[in-house]
């Protein structure tokens, strides 16, 4: 049973790693890479600089701007929501507070951008011949990697817990 008085918003620094992390490398992918240039850093993937005015995969990019305050403040209140739930729980590094914080960190790191520049600076380009994915960034990656963290908490490490709390309690 976790202490009362814990709180595992003492792990923000991964959220904070991540911030950093992402914003250096926009920094660095808009300093260095010509927009829309493909520069190969190995076979299937280019460093392609790239902006999105839109949500995952450019949705509603074409809007008018509008966006940019909703997927801003969508990502603001998920953020809270987040740092609520993080704060629920236990003061200690678990596969919940790392999923937690790299989907926090990616939120956040986004974020800045759409406030700042009313775009996301992407940069990461995987392709398999001639198909691309979606050009995306540091901050992409964490939210997904954190979201998977998640799902696997939630739907496998939880109750497989929850069975093993049962038969010793029997």
């Amino acid at each position: 049973m976790p202490q009362k008085n814990s709180t595992a918003i003492k792990t923000v620094w991964l959220a904070i790693l991540v911030i950093v992390f992402d914003q250096l490398t926009k920094m660095w992918a808009v300093d260095t890479l010509v927009f829309g240039e493909p520069v190969a850093v190995m076979p299937n993937l280019n460093w392609t600089l790239a902006y999105n005015y839109g949500a995952a995969f450019s949705f509603l990019a074409d809007m008018g701007g509008w966006q940019r305050w909703f997927f801003a403040g969508l990502a603001l209140v998920v953020s809270a929501v987040l740092l609520v739930w993080l704060a629920k729980l236990p003061n200690k590094l678990t596969i919940e507070t790392w999923g937690i914080n790299l989907v926090l960190g990616g939120a956040v790191g986004n974020v800045i951008d759409r406030f700042l520049e009313g775009r996301v600076t992407d940069f990461i380009d995987f392709y398999i011949g001639t198909w691309h994915y979606a050009t995306f960034n540091i901050a992409d990656i964490a939210i997904t990697i954190g979201a998977g963290l998640l799902i696997l908490s939630e739907l496998i490490l939880k109750p497989r817990q929850e069975k093993q709390a049962e038969a010793t309690d029997s």
